[in-house]
């Protein structure tokens, strides 16, 4: 379902997790719509400091074979979880694409780091927004073996991964509501 609304697109955007996933593949059309939404989002002095990686087909089972690897290497054994490894294999073969969330500090550093990370986060919500008005679900995932994602992907000095970004199709008829806490909250207004 397409959404036009931008109030409505907002507030439907949520977190839709790799078990939710249809077999239905999300369009390498698609993929490229959401990256170039991205591209759009506010940059202090155009640093432009999101970078993405699209992982698909074969890639994206040896990716779930790496981190889960990965996992397995640095987990010590009384934190070892089968549910947890058998968990991050199936977010890849469930995905129809995942998209690493990467970020180049600028080599001049010209502007404090915290702003090209707010920047690629806001080139991220722009994907998500894409997704949530065209009915696409996604979940934005930060675990601890992002630290090791240079053994898998080649990066660039100064680039760094922020992320997982999990695709797919779902079917629109499940519950997905969320809530907050009233905006009143959350404002102190000052005269």
């Amino acid at each position: 379902m397409i959404k036009t609304d931008i109030n409505e697109i907002i507030r439907s955007r949520r977190s839709i997790f790799p078990v939710q996933y249809n077999d239905k593949p999300v369009s390498k059309a698609f993929i490229e719509a959401i990256l170039e939404n991205a591209n759009w989002a506010p940059t202090h002095r155009l640093t432009q400091p999101w970078r993405f990686k699209v992982v698909q087909g074969g890639a994206k089972d040896r990716f779930g074979t790496f981190l889960a690897d990965t996992y397995t290497d640095i987990t010590s054994d009384d934190d070892f979880s089968p549910f947890k490894h058998k968990k991050i294999l199936n977010n890849c073969k469930l995905a129809s694409a995942v998209i690493a969330i990467c970020m180049q500090r600028d080599p001049k550093e010209r502007i404090p780091e915290w702003e090209e990370i707010a920047s690629t986060a806001m080139a991220v919500q722009n994907m998500w927004l894409t997704c949530a008005a065209n009915g696409v679900g996604c979940y934005w995932s930060s675990p601890v073996l992002i630290k090791y994602i240079g053994d898998f992907f080649d990066l660039e000095e100064g680039e760094r991964c922020l992320g997982f970004f999990y695709l797919g199709n779902y079917n629109m008829d499940e519950d997905i509501s969320s809530k907050r806490d009233p905006m009143e909250s959350k404002i102190e207004w000052m005269s």
